[in-house]
């Protein structure tokens, strides 16, 4: 950003120092023509005409380079925000992540797009104004002092109103992110429910709530142009009447002959240049509002979430034990562990502080004596084959899901074990059949089975599964508990959250949530 700005302000001071010398130039070009009819000749002008040539080029150019690195300094700028935002997001456990996950994709699909006009139009225009207008009521000033004068009372009263307007349309931004937010999340739950709408014959209901959600987005984008037409309506205004009064006033000074038409004519060809940078500013301040609030939503996100925790420590999975100190119990290599208890005790969040998602809820988890925090997280992560839930299904083929985590040793056995191959025999294309966002295209219960063939078949030497065979008819339940067993014999780690008689069966342990019992 400092070098955007650097760059950006040494290209303001050549654009300020070319508009005044091209307006200096262009009023002695037109004296001359006017007052000296000897200079009217084209060989007596080439000179003064080329000059004024070179300066609106240079200008151009200037100007363009300043577009060019604004457009360069913005990308980069919501490039490093939009990573920072999904950066710490993602680190947030999974419950809270679902909270913030809405405010997050708005600002990173949407909102900090708005900050493009910021760098693009309205930084470049502040830029311009700070150094542009003291400039040119200096330069005035020294043609005409009286000129100088009225520019100077009538110029104050542009930012006045500038600040008067921006603060009501500060508000009108904010409340506008808000309502988009809102407005976007409920439309997105409108649009993830609409497969089980359609199946009930309910999708009309949702089609007249859509329009409506539609409807008042539109509406707020609309009071929100109209403050800011309005506020470009009284900007213009106040610019027009200042340069009207220094018009007039060079009008009358050179009927009665006390000045110059050189002096008229700069002062009248500058006056505008005066007023012009704070119109600019002002109309561009309206048009990156929006990206200003998403910036500064973005930066209250970052600031008030947790910092993603996590040690360097790594640790060998194979053969390791995990101590929950909590229950004063432990999963060892070998053997089943089951998780037992009823709905909301914290089954899963107990999974998820093994992963080092969260925190656990009381005592300490373990990892061969190490605890979970010191860990090197993301290479314990590759030791871990975990099935949550709601099994993670991204948009793609069904071999890109099944290797979602990394290569099947054996995809066609990890299909077997898991009875996901007869869900392959039903589909058009396969292993190339293409999913939708969440698993469109597959039943819950094909879903959890793709979950569980990626599991299975993965080498990892602890498994983690969220009820494995939830949504599973009776058939597939023995067999993937077969398949859970045989691993667990295998000398990998497996620790299984269920409730069902048959999960429980298979369990070397069961930890009940308040106790250990042996089986």
């Amino acid at each position: 950003m400092r070098r955007f700005l650097v760059s950006s302000t040494a290209c303001g001071v050549l654009t300020a120092g070319a508009t005044i010398a091209a307006a200096v130039v262009l009023a002695d070009i037109v004296a001359r023509v006017i007052t000296e009819p000897d200079e009217r000749r084209l060989d007596r002008l080439l000179v003064p005409l080329s000059i004024l040539l070179l300066l609106w080029t240079f200008r151009t150019l200037v100007t363009w380079q300043q577009g060019r690195l604004a457009q360069r300094g913005a990308s980069a700028v919501i490039a490093d925000l939009s990573h920072s935002v999904l950066t710490a997001t993602t680190s947030l456990p999974p419950r809270q992540l679902a909270e913030r996950r809405d405010d997050a994709a708005i600002l990173v699909t949407r909102g900090l797009d708005g900050l493009r006009l910021y760098f693009t139009a309205y930084l470049p225009a502040l830029l311009v104004a700070a150094i542009l207008t003291p400039a040119t009521v200096a330069v005035i000033a020294a043609y005409d002092w009286r000129s100088a004068l009225i520019v100077s009372i009538a110029l104050p009263l542009i930012p006045i109103f500038m600040i008067l307007i921006g603060l009501t349309t500060s508000e009108r931004s904010a409340a506008a992110l808000r309502a988009m937010a809102t407005l976007q999340s409920r439309l997105l739950d409108l649009v993830a429910g609409l497969p089980t709408l359609r199946a009930l014959r309910r999708v009309g209901g949702s089609a007249r709530r859509i329009a409506e959600l539609g409807a008042a987005h539109r509406r707020s984008t609309m009071a929100t142009l109209r403050i800011a037409f309005l506020s470009s309506l009284v900007l213009e205004l106040l610019a027009t009447l200042g340069v009207a009064l220094v018009a007039v006033s060079v009008g009358l000074r050179l009927v009665y002959g006390e000045m110059t038409l050189t002096a008229g004519l700069t002062a009248l060809l500058l006056a505008p240049e005066v007023f012009w940078p704070l119109r600019r500013v002002g109309a561009a301040f309206h048009a990156a509002q929006d990206g200003k609030a998403a910036a500064d939503n973005a930066f209250r996100l970052v600031d008030t979430l947790p910092r993603p925790t996590g040690g360097r420590h790594e640790v060998t999975a194979v053969g390791a034990t995990i101590d929950i100190t909590a229950f004063d119990a432990a999963a060892e290599p070998g053997r089943v562990t089951v998780i037992a208890g009823p709905n909301g005790v914290g089954k899963s969040t107990l999974l998820q502080a093994i992963l080092g998602l969260d925190e656990p809820a009381a005592g300490r988890i373990r990892i061969d004596g190490i605890d979970v925090a010191d860990l090197d997280l993301p290479a314990w992560w590759t030791q871990v084959a975990w099935l949550a839930h709601r099994p993670a299904i991204i948009p793609g083929t069904v071999l890109q899901n099944l290797e979602l985590f990394g290569p099947l040793a054996d995809i066609e056995t990890a299909c077997q074990i898991a009875c996901f191959d007869q869900v392959l025999a039903d589909l058009p294309d396969g292993l190339a059949t293409m999913l939708g966002s969440g698993g469109v295209g597959l039943s819950l219960g094909q879903r959890q089975r793709l979950g569980l063939a990626r599991v299975l078949g993965s080498t990892a030497p602890v498994l983690l599964l969220d009820e494995p065979t939830a949504h599973l008819d009776a058939e597939a339940e023995d067999r993937v508990l077969h398949a859970i067993t045989a691993r667990a014999a295998a000398g990998a780690t497996v620790i299984v959250v269920g409730h069902r008689a048959p999960v429980l069966a298979i369990g070397d342990c069961v930890l009940q949530m308040g106790g250990l019992v042996d089986v």
